[in-house]
């Protein structure tokens, strides 16, 4: 995993913005980087295991995780953090231009209005995983994946996502469980979803 110190720059463009955009709660901009930065991050774990894809869609993207910091960390990947909000979109319009991401496109539309397909679709946070699988899974390559970034409750999730799973010809692959590092004990986990 691509160290801190590599974000320094982006974590100082991020905050300034944070500041006046509120991109993430007061109490977690001291923790940017264990809570957002190195959470987006683990999916370095899934990349290891299916490959990293040419086109990542990130729903949801809202200030930009896991979107900027997978995009920062492999320049390789075309990234498309997707979000409804204008004032979030241009957040990272913003960052884009100020650290120069290239491989960064992002995208203010609903994910239902989008007709592309994608090697990868990542969701961090954004809503129970019955509903942002169907909103992923017609943007799905055949041979692409989703990964939903998921807490304590991802065995809950599952079993209510099982219809939607089905119904979609989808399955579950993989549960990839990590921490985050803090002092409490933050468990997570990125459900890994292909087509069957």
């Amino acid at each position: 995993m691509v160290d801190k110190d590599f974000f320094e720059k982006y974590m100082t463009v991020f905050l300034e913005q944070s500041s006046v955009l509120n991109l993430i709660s007061k109490n977690d901009e001291k923790y940017l980087w264990e809570k957002h930065i190195f959470d987006s991050l683990s999916i370095e774990k899934v990349f290891t295991k299916y490959g990293k894809g040419k086109k990542l869609l990130d729903i949801g993207t809202g200030g930009g995780f896991p979107a900027i910091p997978i995009a920062l960390a492999y320049p390789e990947v075309e990234v498309y953090p997707l979000d409804s909000i204008r004032k979030k979109i241009n957040a990272i319009e913003k960052l884009k231009s100020e650290l120069n991401i290239n491989n960064l496109h992002p995208i203010c539309e609903r994910a239902e209005n989008l007709h592309e397909k994608f090697d990868i679709i990542t969701s961090r946070a954004v809503a129970p995983l019955k509903l942002i699988t169907a909103y992923a899974a017609p943007l799905l390559n055949d041979n692409g994946y989703f990964v939903a970034y998921k807490s304590k409750k991802t065995e809950d999730e599952i079993a209510e996502a099982k219809d939607i799973l089905k119904r979609r010809k989808l399955f579950i692959s993989d549960i990839i469980e990590y921490r985050l590092p803090l002092e409490e004990n933050y468990v997570r986990n990125l459900i890994v979803i292909k087509k069957s």
